[in-house]
């Protein structure tokens, strides 16, 4: 979903946030949720496109970095340029490298440095923070 006529997606008041997200999203994107392992149909994605923020619509991913990690969540091995940032997570009593959308900050998942090449990272990402636009 694009910026509203409210300004950018940065400046969205929580009230917006929670109008134009889903409950599982808003939990999601906002609050640092997590979805239950293996519920998202993005796990099972395999055609040709961009995954993208479903909060603010940000190209996040091409699809031909997707693999299967056997997680239980869609994985990717790098996201497209500038497109996500990240930060240290405290949370549950571990350390973990948090990954936000860098236009709207919304919480995508977690970097883990398990994965295949060429990067050894493993982006796993919940698939309530996504959207998935087909090529073409």
């Amino acid at each position: 979903m694009a910026a509203n006529e409210t300004g950018t997606a940065e400046t969205r008041t929580e009230a917006e946030w929670r109008r134009n997200l889903t409950p599982e999203q808003y939990r999601v994107l906002r609050e640092h949720g997590t979805e239950r392992a293996g519920t998202s149909p993005l796990n099972h994605e395999k055609r040709t496109g961009t995954f993208a923020c479903a909060g603010c619509g940000q190209p996040l991913f091409d699809s031909a970095t997707k693999y299967e990690s056997g997680s239980g969540w869609p994985s990717f091995y790098a996201p497209l340029d500038g497109a996500v940032e990240t930060q240290t997570d405290r949370s549950f009593f571990m350390t973990r490298t948090e990954v936000h959308c860098a236009r709207c900050q919304g919480h995508l998942g977690h970097v883990f440095d398990d994965g295949p090449a060429p990067t050894g990272l493993r982006y796993c990402m919940n698939g309530a923070a996504m959207a998935f636009e087909p090529e073409g």
